[in-house]
């Protein structure tokens, strides 16, 4: 008869993962076109925050280290909006909201004209 516990353990092991989706310029800063949408899928470590998971993608990408986060103050710059499960930043979440398996964060660029 088979066991149970391999199964078990096999279930323990899966990730959680969370979405996150860049679109339209800032798609730029992480190797597309600027007018596409890029997806990303990442893996969550227990007591990861919408902080945490936006400083792992940027550290992949220069270009979006930059245009993400504030280098004077280390916060998020005002260039990029950050929603989160249809949120935007602020409103449901923070920054050190901790996420959970199957959150989605998007990425888009804040538009300023007059």
């Amino acid at each position: 008869m088979p066991s149970d516990v391999g199964r078990d353990t096999a279930l323990a092991q899966e990730e959680a993962h969370v979405q996150i989706d860049t679109v339209a310029w800032v798609t730029r800063y992480v190797g597309g076109s600027g007018s596409d949408r890029i997806e990303f899928d990442l893996a969550l470590a227990p007591g990861d925050t919408v902080r945490t998971v936006l400083r792992r993608l940027s550290a992949r990408f220069p270009e979006l280290q930059r245009a993400l986060w504030d280098p004077a103050s280390g916060e998020l710059g005002e260039h990029i909006e950050v929603v989160v499960n249809g949120a935007i930043l602020g409103v449901r979440h923070g920054l050190d909201s901790e996420l959970k398996d199957g959150d989605r964060i998007l990425l888009f660029g804040q538009y300023m004209g007059g």
